[in-house]
C-alpha cells in the first residue's frame, strides 16, 4: 500500500513537474499569466518555469510580420484625390505592453490600420500630388514611417517600415483622365494625318511636275529623232530616185498597193487603164498606146 501511494506521488510530482516547465523558441517571446493577469515577460529563448496549474503561458512573435492597410483616399496639397494602398512591415518590442494594450495581432492590425491611414491623410495633405509619383517619395515615406512608430510605440511595437505599394487615382478621376488622353491622341492623329496629307500632296506635286518635264523632254527628243528619220528616209528616197528612177517609181507604186489593199473590205472602182494600175499590165509601166 504504501508503495502504491509513493508511485502515486511521484507521478503526481512529475505530472506537476511537467507542468511547470515550458519552452521558447527562438522566433517567439511569451508572457505567464496567472488568472488572466500577466505576472512576467520572456524575451529570451530556452526552457523556462511556471506555476503549474495556477499559471498559463501565451506566445508572441519575435520576427519582422506584414500589414497590408486598407486602401484610403486622400486628398493632396494641390486639391487632387489619390487612393492610397499602404502596407507595414513591424515587430514586438514589448510583449507585455503589446498584451495589456492589444491583446492579439488582429488587435494590433486594427490600430496600425488607423495609425496608418491618418498618418497618410496628415502626410499627403501637405504635398503635391506630383510629389507622391516622384523621387522624393523616399523621403516622404520616411515621414510617415517616423510618425507611425511614434504612435506604434505606446503599443509596445516597433515600425520597421511603411510604403505605398499603389497610388491611383479615384475611378471617376481615371476616367476622366482617360477621356482627355484620347482627345489629346486623337488631336495629335489629326495633325499627323494633316501632315502626311500635306507631305502627300508636295510629293505627288512634285511627281506631276517631274512626270510633265520627262514627257515634255521625250516628246521634244522624239521629234527630233522624228525629224532626224524623216531627213534620213527623204535623203535616201532622193538617192534611191537619182540611181533608177523608174525602179524607185515603181517600189512607190508598190508600196501604195499594199496600202491600198491591206484591208479586206477594200473596194477600189478604178479604169484598168488608170495610171494607178499601169504596172500590173506592164512591169515596165508603159502604158500601151490604144489601137
Amino acid at each position: 500500500m504504501a508503495r502504491l501511494i509513493g508511485i502515486i506521488i511521484l507521478v503526481g510530482l512529475g505530472i506537476v513537474g511537467w507542468g511547470s516547465i515550458f519552452t521558447v523558441s527562438e522566433t517567439e517571446q511569451a508572457i505567464v499569466l496567472q488568472f488572466g493577469e500577466p505576472r512576467r515577460q520572456i524575451t529570451t529563448p530556452g526552457i523556462q518555469f511556471k506555476v503549474p496549474v495556477l499559471q498559463n503561458v501565451i506566445y508572441v512573435e519575435r520576427r519582422i510580420l506584414d500589414f497590408d492597410a486598407p486602401k484610403e483616399e486622400v486628398i493632396a496639397s494641390d486639391k487632387k484625390r489619390i487612393v492610397v494602398d499602404a502596407y507595414s512591415r513591424y515587430r514586438i518590442v514589448d510583449p507585455l505592453q503589446f498584451y495589456t494594450r492589444v491583446g492579439s495581432e488582429n488587435g494590433a492590425r486594427t490600430r496600425l490600420a488607423t495609425i496608418i491611414n491618418s498618418t497618410l491623410r496628415g502626410v499627403l495633405a501637405t504635398v503635391e500630388l506630383q510629389t507622391v509619383l516622384s523621387g522624393e517619395r523616399r523621403e516622404l515615406m520616411r515621414r510617415i514611417t517616423d510618425s507611425v512608430n511614434t504612435e506604434a510605440e505606446k503599443f509596445g511595437i516597433e515600425i520597421v517600415d511603411v510604403r505605398i505599394k499603389r497610388a491611383d487615382l479615384p475611378q471617376e478621376n481615371s476616367q476622366a483622365i482617360y477621356r482627355r488622353m484620347n482627345a489629346e491622341r486623337e488631336r495629335e492623329a489629326k495633325e499627323f494625318r494633316a501632315r502626311g496629307a500635306e507631305e502627300s500632296q508636295k510629293i505627288k506635286a512634285d511627281a506631276d511636275r517631274q512626270k510633265a518635264v520627262m514627257l515634255a523632254e521625250a516628246r521634244r527628243t522624239a521629234e527630233i529623232l522624228r525629224g532626224e528619220g524623216d531627213a534620213t528616209r527623204n535623203r535616201i528616197y532622193a538617192e534611191a530616185y537619182e540611181k533608177d528612177p523608174e525602179f524607185f517609181s515603181f517600189y512607190r507604186s508598190l508600196e501604195a498597193y499594199r496600202k491600198a489593199m491591206d484591208a479586206s473590205d477594200t473596194t477600189l472602182v478604178l479604169s484598168p487603164n488608170s495610171d494607178f494600175f499601169r504596172y500590173f499590165g506592164n512591169m515596165s509601166g508603159v502604158t500601151a498606146a490604144p489601137k
